[in-house]
């Protein structure tokens, strides 16, 4: 642990933002397997409604700077395609 006062307060400052972030990446992982068992279920609006909160969250994400901009869009686009893949 460190000794001097500032650094003993950015751990702490630190450890809330981790846990902060940690708490984000789980909500975006939920959101996303949501979406998916709503897919596999086979109801229509439940997957949309899904969906549209997945990319919300995932948007939510990457402003926060929890996942990158690309990383983000790349999650986009395949959350797209399996909605794409789900209605032909």
């Amino acid at each position: 642990m460190a000794n001097i006062k500032s650094a003993i307060k950015r751990a702490k400052t630190s450890e809330g933002e981790n846990l902060r972030n940690r708490m984000d990446k789980s909500e975006l992982k939920t959101a996303v397997r949501r979406y998916d068992e709503a897919l596999k279920s086979g109801d229509q609006e439940a997957a949309e409604k899904a969906y549209l909160t997945a990319v919300k969250t995932v948007d939510r994400s990457a402003s926060k700077g929890i996942i990158h901009k690309n990383a983000a869009d790349r999650k986009k686009a395949q959350l797209a395609k399996k909605r794409t893949a789900d209605n032909n």
